[in-house]
């Protein structure tokens, strides 16, 4: 199968594999057989794991402000096709607040909370952009 060539103390040694069945392997030394028996296999990777230091960092993470009227904001740019609320109208949590077209498919906004609406920002037609406050709650 494979040749070796070793040289040990000065001594030349030609190795011959000759089978490898599981654990045992016959091997051809010199001319001489022996059978031998693999005791482990040692594998190693191939590809080196990389670890990242942490990133030093000097900001501060800043909170958000809770104060005044819960924003909702338009996810992605488009055009506003209907508005399902107006100011005054109490709101759940899962009450489809407006309807927009967003790359060429319609995408309803539904409330993540209760409110009750304080402003409506936009009219049915208008371009929208990408977090452009749409409406304002009152939680």
């Amino acid at each position: 199968m494979k040749k070796f060539s070793f040289k040990i103390r000065g001594h030349k040694y030609d190795v011959d594999v000759m089978n490898h069945d599981g654990k045992v392997i016959s091997l051809e030394i010199n001319g001489s057989q022996y059978s031998v028996e693999l005791e482990q296999e040692l594998k190693t990777k191939k590809t080196p794991t990389l670890v990242r230091q942490a990133v030093k960092t000097s900001k501060s993470i800043k909170q958000k402000d809770t104060s005044g009227p819960y924003k909702v904001k338009c996810p992605l740019p488009g055009n506003l096709i209907s508005l399902n609320v107006k100011v005054g109208d109490e709101i759940k949590v899962g009450d489809t607040l407006f309807i927009y077209e967003a790359m060429k498919m319609e995408n309803e906004l539904v409330s993540e909370k209760n409110g009750v609406i304080s402003s409506v920002l936009a009219n049915i037609g208008d371009a929208v952009l990408q977090d452009q406050v749409i409406i304002e709650m009152n939680l």
